[in-house]
């Protein structure tokens, strides 16, 4: 058997290859069980909402880029994040969770939450529409 494997249960039959993988596997191997990936919705949604921010605001005296500011809600949304120095120490690069490994409700937290931070901070978000705003229902962070 291979050291990882990654299935989608989308179907009975796949459901049930898993169980078995589980039932048999080797002592001490670990499973991880996570909820739908995000939607590509959501990662649009996302974007034009940190464009938006990117913008209009400025953050303790300076403009940030939109993947800064993806960094920065992350982090607002309590999700782990942090800034390391670089290899040659000429700058800080952002580790953690990246917003592609979000399920459909973490992005609906994260997307609530900017949403929130937006409204709180004067931000105009240009993007009206609400795609899967019935996944957004998740308290936000």
């Amino acid at each position: 058997m291979s050291s990882r494997l990654s299935y989608v249960l989308w179907s009975d039959e796949i459901r049930q290859r898993v169980a078995q993988i589980v039932m048999t596997a080797e002592k001490d191997t670990r499973v991880d069980i996570k909820g739908p990936k995000r939607t590509l919705d959501q990662n649009s949604r996302m974007w034009a909402m940190l464009t938006d921010i990117a913008e209009q605001k400025v953050h303790c005296g300076r403009k940030y880029t939109t993947d800064q500011w993806k960094c920065l809600m992350l982090h607002g949304c309590g999700r782990e994040i942090q800034f390391i120095p670089s290899l040659d120490n000429s700058t800080f690069i952002p580790w953690g969770q990246s917003s592609s490994d979000l399920s459909k409700a973490e992005m609906a937290e994260l997307i609530e939450f900017m949403l929130a931070w937006g409204a709180q901070n004067g931000v105009v978000f240009h993007d009206r529409g609400e795609p899967e705003r019935q996944e957004w229902s998740s308290e936000t962070c």
